[in-house]
């Protein structure tokens, strides 16, 4: 890992990292809980992300490079983070819809639409990366969007593949379980989804002006929809949101000034 951020550096790029120690979760497929433990599922315990993140961060800090985190999901990881921001390491992180939306408790039906990586967390967990994400700790929301054919994931649950879509659901479960719970308002979304992602991967793009890329995510805040996976544009479906309420949902885009709308 440190001979990848330095050679990165020569670059001006920073190595975005899956923070996971490896001889901790082999042949897990969900959080090491009680839920997971009840369920008879193979173990991938927090730990190993922290442990991850937390070596990463001793580098950065070594080194005086930068490393970003990506889809942070326990709190120990967040707390780390948060530790090593307000010491002036080089470190930035990112949480997805679903590790701030759904605990360890959604994979009791063993529906394989909850098996991702990192693995649901629980509840703590999802209240740590909450805060995280209200007090700048967190400083993007990303989708970790992981299409899937169905019938990668109509098997059983230890020999499902990881993730799920994330691209149609992220805004209607930000605003819905982020913004209109008062976690944060619609000034740090847009900051989340949209400039501290560009700032972090060194791109021009997340902001409005003159000369700027004329990409746009038109959205409605209080419109009421269902998820329903059927009218997904992604041609995969592995959703575990299917059939949940919510309020908030894009209407449209423009991009590179070109307007799409329904």
């Amino acid at each position: 890992m440190r001979r990848a951020m330095e050679y990165a550096s020569t670059f001006g790029i920073k190595v975005i990292q899956h923070a996971e120690d490896h001889s901790l979760t082999e042949g897990g497929v969900a959080n090491e809980g009680a839920i997971g433990t009840m369920l008879g599922l193979k173990p991938m315990p927090g730990a190993a992300e922290e442990i991850a993140v937390r070596r990463d961060i001793a580098l950065a800090e070594y080194l005086g490079l930068p490393v970003h985190i990506a889809h942070i999901s326990v709190a120990g990881a967040v707390r780390a983070v948060r530790e090593a921001k307000e010491r002036g390491v080089q470190v930035t992180c990112e949480a997805t819809p679903h590790h701030f939306c759904l605990t360890d408790a959604a994979v009791e039906e063993f529906d394989t639409n909850t098996k991702m990586n990192p693995p649901l967390r629980s509840a703590a967990d999802v209240e740590e990366c909450i805060r995280g994400l209200a007090d700048g700790t967190i400083d993007c929301i990303a989708t970790d969007h992981a299409p899937h054919h169905a019938d990668k994931k109509n098997v059983e649950f230890d020999l499902a593949a990881f993730g799920v879509v994330g691209l149609e659901t992220c805004i209607g479960l930000t605003l819905d379980k982020l913004v209109h719970r008062e976690h944060i308002d619609l000034k740090r979304m847009v900051e989340l989804l949209a400039v501290n992602p560009a700032k972090v991967i060194g791109v021009d793009r997340g902001h409005l002006g003159a000369g700027a890329a004329a990409d746009v995510t038109i959205f409605d805040p209080e419109a009421q929809w269902t998820v329903n996976p059927a009218k997904f544009k992604s041609l995969s479906r592995n959703t575990p949101f299917d059939g949940w309420r919510l309020r908030g949902r894009p209407d449209g885009v423009v991009v590179g000034g070109r307007a799409m709308l329904p």
